[in-house]
């Protein structure tokens, strides 16, 4: 599944979006508790300009993990940037 996630880190690295979505989501679905990936597809949400969503599946990663850095700073920046453009939190609850 690392590898997985590498194939993933690189292809957004690269701007292959779409690659790197479905890298994300084969490794989420491999392991639904695997937050890295969680994350990652928030990442992705982040190049789609969707920040609503970013900040859905940080908190996702979160719950899998409260630990997870990434996660910690994407939901605070997220939270943050919404706030300042004084849109409303998104729910909580979130498909994959």
């Amino acid at each position: 599944m690392i590898e997985v996630l590498l194939q993933a880190e690189r292809a957004l690295a690269m701007g292959l979006v779409d690659q790197a979505e479905r890298l994300y989501r084969q490794a989420a679905a491999a392991d639904p508790r695997n937050s890295i990936a969680v994350v990652g597809l928030a990442r992705v949400a982040l190049e789609r300009a969707d920040d609503a969503r970013a900040l859905q599946l940080a908190w996702r990663a979160l719950a899998i993990d409260p630990e997870n850095a990434a996660a910690q700073r994407l939901a605070a920046r997220m939270e943050e940037v919404l706030a300042t453009r004084g849109e409303a939190l998104p729910s909580r609850e979130v498909n994959a």
